[in-house]
């Protein structure tokens, strides 16, 4: 499977600016449901599982599911509208679930355009690596 490359450093603050602002004006629709439905996580904050994920996906893997690094299609709507191919997936371990469970990283094509879900895509939080 090939992983996508990061994009190098633009800055902590542009990051952040550029991952929310990403796709236009905010209109009503998709734009509106991405700039409202993305929140912000501390990296210090994750659970401990999700560091694991991270370091995984910075070392290029082998990561532990066959999904992980899949395409990200977005079809929630809820992060900043990109073309196909701009996300991509990662499980984080659920500890004493039997699946997937519902934790993932997905992450964009910028430096530290990290997304954490707990809830299988229904929000998402930026982590925020500077706190």
């Amino acid at each position: 499977m090939r992983f996508p490359p990061r994009i190098t450093r633009i800055g902590g603050a542009a990051a952040l600016l550029s991952a929310l602002l990403v796709g236009g004006t905010v209109s009503a629709g998709p734009a509106t449901a991405a700039a409202t439905a993305v929140g912000s996580i501390c990296y210090s904050d994750l659970p401990s599982q999700a560091y694991t994920t991270l370091r995984l996906i910075e070392q290029g893997g082998p990561f532990p599911y066959s999904q992980d690094g899949s395409v990200f299609q977005n079809r929630e709507g809820l992060l900043p509208r990109q073309s196909t191919g701009y996300y991509h997936e990662y499980t984080v371990k659920t500890p004493g679930s039997s699946t997937r469970g519902a934790r993932r990283i997905v992450t964009g094509q910028q430096y530290e355009e990290d997304y954490y879900t707990a809830d299988h895509y229904a929000s998402f939080d930026l982590i925020d690596y500077d706190c």
